[in-house]
């Protein structure tokens, strides 16, 4: 290299176009996510809710009794005791509280999730919502 010449180094980074999609790219996860986790919260609630209700109910309305009280204090919207699929088993009774959640996104657009909690063992097919 001769003394006082100017070298063109690479330049690294992005450019501003590239940032702003980026940008957009995380906001609308961002949006999607917020809309997403209280969905997943609530699905949460309704597995502890249908554990407690199993362990304490000794009878079909007693589950779903037990059930309706954790979903007055869970703040449960989506599933109600009726709404339980209860079935007698040699160990006791498997309950399924399954559902689907829609969650609009933008005009006609909407994200569909089905949500299907169980006390069942492993391998236990649960049944969908029809």
């Amino acid at each position: 290299m001769k003394p006082g010449s100017i070298t063109k180094a690479r330049q690294r980074g992005l450019s501003m176009v590239g940032f702003l999609f980026v940008i957009v790219i995380v906001a609308l996860l961002a949006v999607v996510a917020m809309k997403v986790v209280p969905t997943v919260v609530e699905y949460s609630a309704i597995k502890r809710a249908i554990v407690t209700a199993k362990e304490t109910g000794n009878s079909v309305r007693e589950i779903q009794a037990s059930f309706n009280k954790s979903r007055e204090v869970n703040y449960i919207d989506s599933v109600d005791g009726k709404d339980l699929e209860i079935v007698k088993t040699a160990d006791g009774f498997d309950v399924t509280a399954a559902y689907e959640k829609r969650i609009p996104l933008v005009g006609p657009a909407s994200l569909v999730i089905d949500y299907v909690a169980t006390t069942a063992k492993q391998g236990a097919a649960a049944k969908l919502p029809q």
